[in-house]
């Protein structure tokens, strides 16, 4: 007789656009059984009052800033002490990263002469990112895919794992089981294709790069960035604490347990 298959609980997956979708970060999260729970904010979808029915979250790029003043983001940001506080795997991806960032105290910012990372760029590993490499099994990316104009400092009380050139702050560690990454490990070629021709206007930024680069890049660095994104989510699935009920705020942001 056949064991039923106990299936797992879902990913909160949180985009930005009406027409976004998680990528290559969604088909590894299905590929290893989990469905995926799609919210939208800015279309007025609400995000759960708690995550005991999820396995974690996931907060995507978009084109807007955490800076800005709208209701949803205000909201998306101060909704992040749900995860935190609940000790479940958060990942903030380019935006979300910079969400997780503004919700712990840190500042959000423009380069200070207007340059952007749309393009692939270096990513160096610092001693604690190397640490978090050897526990996965694989090393990180030499460039990565980045489509922004703003970054963040880390947190009082985060982990630096990454560093860039212009903007210095890409992957962060905060407590147990939250990372944001400033680049974006899920987008596929189809998506590296719509982006650079739906925006195409902003590949004449200070520092961004020419859509040839985009896509001649991709056939070199792309393939270390997918084992690297496999392995980091096996880990970032089975990070959650098996105990933690302090509130976040009753200590520093983003002290680990």
């Amino acid at each position: 007789m056949s064991r039923r298959r106990v299936p797992k609980h879902p990913v909160l997956i949180v985009l930005h656009q009406e027409r976004s979708t998680p990528g290559r970060v969604g088909r590894l999260l299905q590929e290893r059984g989990h469905a995926l729970d799609v919210r939208r904010p800015c279309l007025g979808e609400p995000l759960p009052e708690t995550l005991r029915g999820h396995v974690g979250a996931i907060v995507f790029g978009g084109p807007m800033s955490a800076n800005d003043e709208t209701d949803y983001i205000r909201r998306e940001i101060d909704w992040i002490d749900v995860p935190l506080r609940e000790g479940k795997p958060f990942l903030g991806l380019c935006l979300g990263a910079q969400l997780l960032a503004k919700h712990l105290g840190s500042r959000v910012y423009a380069h200070p002469e207007g340059r952007a990372e749309i393009g692939y760029y270096p990513l160096v590993p610092t001693g604690d990112g190397l640490a978090l490499a050897r526990r996965i099994g694989v090393p990180w990316p030499d460039c990565v895919y980045h489509w922004h104009r703003e970054g963040f400092d880390c947190p009082s009380g985060a982990t630096t794992l990454a560093r860039g050139d212009d903007f210095p702050t890409q992957a962060i560690h905060v407590g147990r089981a939250a990372y944001g990454l400033q680049f974006h490990p899920e987008v596929t070629y189809a998506m590296t294709c719509r982006w650079t021709v739906r925006a195409h206007e902003r590949l004449a930024l200070p520092g961004a790069q020419p859509r040839h680069e985009h896509l001649e890049k991709r056939l070199v660095y792309d393939p270390h960035v997918s084992r690297w994104l496999d392995a980091f989510l096996d880990h970032w699935l089975c990070v959650a604490p098996a105990k933690q009920t302090r509130r976040i705020a009753e200590r520093r942001p983003g002290l680990p347990v």
